[in-house]
């Protein structure tokens, strides 16, 4: 199974729903939480994502986005896309 990973920051909404959002569809991902000062991480996030917003989650190297796009995906096909 292909890893999610979910890049996050502290006090964000939008983290926690998405992270909610996968454990209520039984997929584990991996969080990667980015300090805000932390620039140069940021910058290289920004450089492999193109977004600057958080929370910002990926199937193995593919971009799924923010939670929006996780949660279109979700309405999609309840996210067993992501369970290959």
């Amino acid at each position: 199974m292909t890893e999610v990973t979910v890049y996050s920051i502290d006090n964000c909404p939008y983290c926690d729903r998405a992270k909610e959002l996968l454990t209520a569809r039984g997929l584990s991902y991996r969080e990667i939480k980015l300090d805000r000062n932390d620039h140069e991480a940021r910058q290289k996030l920004l450089e492999r994502s193109g977004m600057k917003t958080f929370p910002q989650i990926f199937h193995g190297e593919t971009v799924i986005g923010g939670f929006s796009d996780l949660s279109e995906r979700d309405k999609a096909d309840k996210l067993v896309s992501l369970k290959q």
